[in-house]
C-alpha cells in the first residue's frame, strides 16, 4: 500500500475539506487502530513535503485519466470535486432541498401554538414555549405549513401567522381546518346531506 492510496481512500472517505495538518493528524492518529501495521507506523510521523508532493502526483493522475472527479486544492484543503462540466445535473439534483417527511417535537408544538391562537405574532410563540422559534419557523414556512397572514395593531406591527387558507395552500386539496374558512365542498357536502332529509 502506498502513500497515495492511502490519501486517495481518505479523501473520499472525508465529508470536508482536509488541510495538509488535519492529514498529518489522520496519519499521526491512524496507529492506534492500526494494530501492528507496519505501514501506519511508518507513516506516523509523515512530513508536509511528502503530502504535498504524493497529492500533487494523485491530482495529475486523476486528469490524466479523464474521470468525472477530480482531486483539487482550495485554500489550502484537499477534496475529490466533480468536473466543471456536470454542474448543470449536480445543481438540479442539489437545488431541490430533501426535507424529512415528519416534522421534529419544536416544530409541532409551535405549529399546535399557532393553530390554537392564530393569527399569533414570533415574540408571542417564543413568550409561551420560552425558546426562540426562528428556525422552527423557517421550516414551517418552507413546507407550507403556516403563512404569513398580516400586522398586528401594536408598536412596531410584527408580522402574524397562521395556518393557511384552502387559497394559500394548493397541497390542501380543498380540505380546511380553519374554523373560519368554509370551503365550497365543505358547503355542497353539508347541503346534500341536510336536503336530503
Amino acid at each position: 500500500m502506498e502513500l497515495k492510496s492511502i490519501l486517495e481512500a481518505i479523501l473520499f472517505s472525508a465529508q470536508k475539506p482536509l488541510s495538509l495538518k488535519e492529514l498529518r493528524d489522520v496519519f499521526a492518529t491512524a496507529v492506534e487502530h492500526a494494530e501492528g501495521n507496519e505501514i501506519a507506523r511508518s507513516l506516523k510521523k509523515v512530513k508536509e513535503a511528502q503530502l504535498t508532493a504524493a497529492l500533487e502526483e494523485l491530482a495529475k493522475e486523476h486528469d490524466a485519466a479523464n474521470r468525472i472527479y477530480r482531486l483539487a486544492c482550495v485554500a489550502g484543503c484537499w477534496q475529490f470535486v466533480t468536473q466543471p462540466e456536470f454542474a448543470p445535473w449536480l445543481k438540479a439534483l442539489v437545488g431541490h432541498k430533501l426535507r424529512p417527511p415528519r416534522l421534529s417535537q419544536p416544530a409541532l408544538e409551535t405549529l399546535s401554538i399557532i393553530a390554537y391562537r392564530e393569527p399569533i405574532t414570533r415574540a408571542e410563540i417564543e413568550q409561551v414555549r420560552g425558546v426562540t422559534v426562528d428556525g422552527v419557523m423557517q421550516t414551517l414556512l418552507e413546507r407550507g405549513l403556516v403563512a404569513q397572514v398580516g400586522r398586528a395593531e401594536v408598536v412596531g406591527r410584527p408580522t402574524t401567522s397562521a395556518r393557511p387558507t384552502c387559497s394559500t395552500n394548493p397541497r390542501s386539496n380543498n380540505v380546511c381546518i380553519t374554523p373560519s374558512t368554509v370551503t365550497p365542498r365543505t358547503c355542497s357536502i353539508s347541503a346534500r346531506v341536510i336536503g336530503s332529509r
